[in-house]
């Protein structure tokens, strides 16, 4: 298109024409006379007025023809059934019948406390308004502009008497504005007793009963003129959602009762009418049959009727596809049954409830709200996947989840030693639920072992208030108020839905993104246009995607879990990896299994309608876990097995946050306390775990766990004295409990300077003086020494072959007698000497024995000479061998503690046979000298000795693993 070019000329051209009008606009109006121009406002303002009054007035005569007649039943199209049916759109879960009943009563046939229950419900002030509420219809415009959509209702009686009788459900303005024109007619028309009749036999009571005397004569058997008090207030509390209230009984009884009461205060009934009231049971029994997922399809009613009102629903011939997979229905609703039938009468529980989703998209595929909709003994109309129940320690991976986001690892170290916490309600002292201690804990083996007292200190160190927030943020919409959890919440102290609880682990299998639980993809009217249908969508990211994966890559883990679950729990699909997590609330109230695969995320919640609490060690691993793998099991059967892609846990730098606590096993100089070195004896060798033993508050702060230790942890954090003094605690009691072969964990500094006291310089000099080398000698020897030392001699040692025979605290020598097993020829006399701290000095010289011992021999064979035998709980099998057993009439065998200079006996057989078995029970550690004699009718014979050394084991505490950065698959 080609553009007119404007000149300069054409320019000034059009300003002249600009100010001319606008000097035409100034001039008129200040030569205009004011009382003329207040005339002629008045004057318009009359007209439009007239003008208005003229439409209104039309509006009125053309609305008010439909009004009805109050002494006869609205005129209805005929009604058509809505269907309902699975994600297919091929099985049919339920067709609501459209054939209504109805049946007209007159208001003297009604008692006044029908229509006092109704006015106290509905609208109190329909005595004194014209047919609408002007504040409540301002309010909730204000309200729907603010939140941009048209949520927000404000209909008297009148208003919803026009919008069952003649109108639509639809929340439109144009609807509206019908709907307060008809109300304001049919207040001018009618007296408000007629109103009233009019509204009691043309409101929707749910399950097609339209009108009080259609729902008294379905619900109680029985006449409106009949009902009683708290009948009429049950009644009066349906209209408002009456698929809502006939689904949950305990709200229809908690509204019911809130009618009663406000009842009293507006002076329609006294206070002991309330009480007769209160007392009386207004259950109202419903049986439904022909229906597949009853809960699930009664709830999707729930929210057809919202969206399209109830009329419609029940007679305007919807098709509905929902998002139930009617293959893994059938499979939810099996595995629950089938865990009652085996498993409720052991551990004492009545009824159970699944929900499933596809967290890739949001869509519910199946759910069991409870073992029996029908069965009215366990309250079977509740649909407790969408009930407030405790869930125990199933919601602890969303507190450890915001603790990573602070900035906290799988690895991070958390005592696990019970702690006193202070909070506004009072001390707080949590335990375990094997009521045991396990010290220093990874928050990996922390999750997956459940145990409590990490979790509470997780939860303090990111704060009550940022879990609450962090839980709204993954959707819970129950927990809001931080003085009603407190620290607890971590545990199950809050309540929470399952069907959100369910929705939040889909977050985690999803990789952070979260998608709405969805219920129904498609509506579509009897003409089979479509008013409205599900369209896929990217979610809403929730966590960020290495995040969700360190939780999976937790809660997957199952060699963290085996040690308390077993490596074949009921957590551990078949051929796939999966995550789980149980819970378990106080006295075993409820017993939950949340856990998923990258697309299917179910939740199982197993109890007590009533809140009775289970039995029989009920808990989440043996109830609800059960009912969890067979459905995932069933549900999943021919499908690709998935995997969870790996995260990158960080590497902070600080050593508590990465799985490492400051220590290292290190050998000790019992005598100087020093590091022992190669010349220190084993004797004075002590092994001990050297660490720095504290609470995570000492390294960290709260605000800031990536940043700087604080400098002073005790001032920094008020918590710090407590949770250090049960760190010690902890440690004081878990050392004086240590089995024999376990080692301390102590807090301690690793010296820095080596032994100086087992030196060269302070070893025993020793020298033989007699016999003199090659003397020949008996069976007995004089030995003469001469020994010094800068710390004394202390002990010295006989060896012949480097077998030890005899042992004196005499420096000076000894008479030496040689055993039975030392032939005639030559042999090495071996000399040690000793000084207070086990320093050694020693001499030998080769000797030539002339005369022979007793025949016949006797040998150690098991343990051999030299050999390092581990102590352990069990007895060591000493096995002595005799040459010729045919003569020996007993045997005794001792040990001499090198060590400590004792000298025990192991055993004394009688009658010893050629091969001897004997149980050596080792007391302490030390270097041992196996030895003993053989009494036989021909004389005594001398076992040949062995030397061997008894230690206890090395390896760390079972409760200390130094962590290292582990390969995830």
């Amino acid at each position: 298109m080609k553009r007119k070019r404007i000149t300069s000329q054409s320019w000034k051209s059009r300003q002249r024409k600009w100010r001319n009008l606008s000097t035409f606009f100034k001039k008129g109006f200040s030569g205009m006379n004011k009382k003329v121009l207040l005339k002629n406002v008045i004057l318009g303002a009359i007209a439009l007025a007239l003008l208005g009054s003229i439409f209104m007035l039309g509006a009125f005569a053309w609305l008010s023809r439909d009004l009805p007649d109050p002494n006869s039943l609205t005129i209805r199209e005929i009604p058509l059934s809505t269907k309902i049916y699975d994600n297919t759109g091929e099985h049919l879960l339920y067709e609501i019948a459209g054939e209504e009943k109805r049946t007209l009563v007159t208001l003297d046939q009604i008692p006044e406390y029908v229509v006092w229950a109704t006015i106290t419900a509905e609208d109190r002030k329909f005595y004194d308004h014209s047919g609408i509420d002007l504040k409540g219809i301002i309010r909730a415009m204000l309200v729907n502009i603010v939140t941009l959509s048209p949520a927000q209702g404000a209909s008297t009686i009148t208003q919803q008497l026009v919008k069952n009788a003649i109108l639509t459900n639809e929340k439109t303005l144009t609807r509206k504005f019908k709907e307060i024109i008809l109300s304001i007619a049919l207040e001018r028309r009618y007296t408000k007793n007629e109103i009233m009749q009019l509204y009691l036999n043309e409101i929707p009571y749910g399950s097609r009963n339209y009108g009080i005397e259609s729902a008294s004569r379905s619900y109680y058997s029985s006449s409106v003129e009949d009902l009683s008090l708290a009948q009429a207030a049950t009644l009066a509390a349906l209209p408002q959602a009456p698929t809502t209230y006939l689904n949950n009984p305990d709200r229809l009884l908690e509204r019911r009762d809130w009618i009663i009461g406000d009842m009293v205060e507006l002076g329609y009934i006294t206070q002991e009418e309330a009480d007769v009231a209160f007392a009386e049971d207004t259950t109202i029994d419903i049986e439904i049959s022909d229906i597949e997922a009853p809960h699930f399809v009664l709830w999707v009613k729930e929210q057809l009727e919202e969206a399209y009102g109830q009329k419609e629903v029940e007679q305007g011939g919807l098709t509905v596809t929902t998002t139930i997979d009617y293959d893994m229905q059938v499979a939810a609703n099996d595995a629950v049954i089938n865990n009652r039938d085996a498993r409720s009468a052991t551990y004492g529980f009545n009824n159970s409830g699944l929900v499933a989703i596809n967290p890739t998209n949001g869509h519910i595929v199946s759910m069991v709200g409870s073992v029996d909709y029908n069965d009215d003994d366990i309250d079977g109309k509740v649909n407790v996947t969408t009930s407030p129940l405790q869930p125990g320690s199933s919601f602890k991976p969303i507190i450890y989840a915001a603790g990573f986001e602070a900035g906290y690892t799988p690895n991070t170290i958390l005592w696990d030693a019970e702690t006193t916490f202070g909070t506004a309600t009072g001390p707080y002292s949590p335990r375990n639920y094997d009521l045991d201690e396990h010290g220093p804990t990874t928050i990996r083996s922390a999750l997956q072992g459940s145990l409590n007292i990490p979790a509470v200190k997780m939860l303090y160190l990111i704060g009550v208030q940022t879990g609450i927030d962090f839980a709204q943020r993954m959707h819970y919409t129950t927990l809001t108020d931080a003085s009603q959890v407190g620290l607890s919440m971590v545990l199950g102290g809050g309540e929470v839905e399952l069907l959100e609880h369910t929705s939040a682990y889909g977050i985690f299998a999803n990789d952070g993104v979260y998608h709405e639980p969805v219920s129904i993809l498609k509506v579509e009217d009897d003409d089979g246009e479509v008013l409205e249908e599900w369209e896929e969508s990217n979610g809403e990211r929730v966590l960020e995607a290495n995040i969700a994966r360190m939780v999976s890559n937790v809660l997957s883990d199952n060699s963290a879990r085996a040690p308390y679950f077993g490596s074949s729990s009921y957590l551990v699909l078949s051929g796939r990896q999966a995550a789980a997590k149980t819970g378990t609330t106080n006295d075993s109230k409820d017993a939950w299994t949340m856990g998923y695969t990258p697309s299917l995320v179910a939740g199982v919640w197993t109890g007590n309608t009533d809140g009775r609490a289970m039995g029989g060690g009920a808990g989440g691993s043996s109830v609800a876990a059960p009912i969890w793998n067979e459905f995932m099991n069933s549900a999943l059967a021919g499908t690709a097995a998935e995997g969870f892609i790996s995260p990158e846990i960080p590497v902070t730098g600080k050593a508590m946050l990465d799985g490492e606590i400051p220590s290292e096993l290190v050998r000790i100089d019992k005598a100087s306390g020093k590091l022992a070195t190669d010349r220190t004896p084993e004797s004075y060798v002590e092994e001990k775990y050297c660490g720095e033993y504290h609470t995570i508050l000492t390294y960290v702060k709260r605000s800031d766990p990536l940043g700087a230790a604080p400098d002073d942890p005790a001032s920094a954090d008020g918590a710090y004295e407590s949770w250090e003094s049960a760190v010690q605690a902890y440690l004081e009691r878990h050392n004086a409990e240590l089995e024999e072969d376990e080692v301390p964990l102590e807090t301690c500094e690793i010296p820095e300077d080596e032994d100086d006291l087992h030196v060269v310089a302070n070893e025993p000099d020793v020298k033989i003086k007699e016999p003199d080398k090659g003397d020949e000698v008996g069976r007995e020897i004089d030995v003469e020494l001469k020994t010094s030392a800068p710390r004394g001699v202390d002990q010295v040692e006989y060896y012949i072959d480097d077998v030890f025979v005899a042992s004196s605290s005499l420096g000076a020598g000894m008479t030496l007698t040689l055993p039975s097993w030392v032939d005639v020829g030559e042999h090495i006399l071996k000399v040690v000497a000793y000084d207070d701290i086990d320093n050694r000095g020693e001499d030998e010289v080769r000797i030539d024995v002339t005369e022979a011992g007793a025949a016949g021999s006797a040998s150690i064979t098991n343990p051999f000479d030299g050999q390092s035998i581990e102590i352990t709980s069990e007895p060591y099998q000493v096995a002595v061998e005799l040459s010729d057993a045919s003569s020996a009439t007993a045997l005794t065998l001792t040990a001499l503690n090198l060590w400590t200079g004792e000298t025990s006996i192991v055993a004394e057989i009688a009658g010893p046979s050629s091969v001897n078995s004997i149980a050596w029970t080792i007391g302490v550690e030390g270097e041992y000298i196996l030895g003993g004699t053989v009494s036989s009718s021909d004389g005594d014979i001398d076992l040949v000795p062995v030397t061997v050394l008894a230690q206890e084991p090395t390896g760390a505490p079972d409760d200390l693993s130094l962590i290292e950065e582990e390969e995830v698959e």
